[in-house]
């Protein structure tokens, strides 16, 4: 097994143990227990089906695709999956950011700040072709809403592993805000 499920608590600034300050983010692993499994042969892949005990009174069903097989009532631990000094993709949601101009949201550089041009300092200028084909392509990159999308970041490594707390301290930031779901896997 190499996935957990994890809350995001907060970030942080802790010293590496070649004494090099970092910001770290500190994450709750939830307790979560096999229930069931999904075969080649029935469902066409091979995967663990788990619950993540989310609070004392709410807990997800949730997939993570592996080979293994394991028992149902087997409860995954954190020091099962992950040690120190593992390097980890973490994927969530990220913090939404509402509606977004093309300058916020895709990096354009807008146009000249002089010459008379003075109200198109963030406007994305020209973005069809001519007459042909007479329209915007789908797919353009425009203004419009900016996060809240799932998102991965790789290779993060692991700094501490609390086991007595199901604490999970990882060097660098990841998607979220305090309190968001997170998926830690193992690369």
């Amino acid at each position: 097994m190499n996935t957990i499920f994890a809350k995001k608590i907060g970030m942080t600034g802790k010293y590496t143990p070649d004494r090099a300050r970092v910001g770290v983010t500190t994450l709750r692993v939830f307790p979560t227990t096999v229930v069931g499994l999904r075969t080649k042969d029935k469902h066409g892949y091979e995967a663990v089906v788990v619950k993540s005990q989310v609070t004392s009174h709410k807990s997800q069903l949730r997939e993570i695709r592996t080979g293994e097989k394991m028992e149902p009532g087997t409860e995954i631990k954190l020091e099962e999956v992950l040690k120190v000094g593992d390097v980890v993709r973490v994927a969530g949601i990220s913090k939404g950011k509402g509606f977004a101009g093309v300058v916020k949201r895709h990096g354009f550089a807008g146009g000249p700040r002089t010459h008379g041009q003075s109200d198109r300092e963030r406007a994305p200028g020209s973005s069809g072709s001519t007459t042909t084909p007479g329209r915007v392509y789908k797919g353009k990159r425009r203004a419009g809403r900016m996060g809240n999308e799932r998102i991965s970041v790789k290779g993060l490594k692991v700094l501490e592993v609390d086991t007595q707390n199901n604490l999970l301290t990882i060097i660098g930031s990841v998607p979220g805000s305090r309190g968001g779901q997170l998926e830690v896997s193992r690369i």
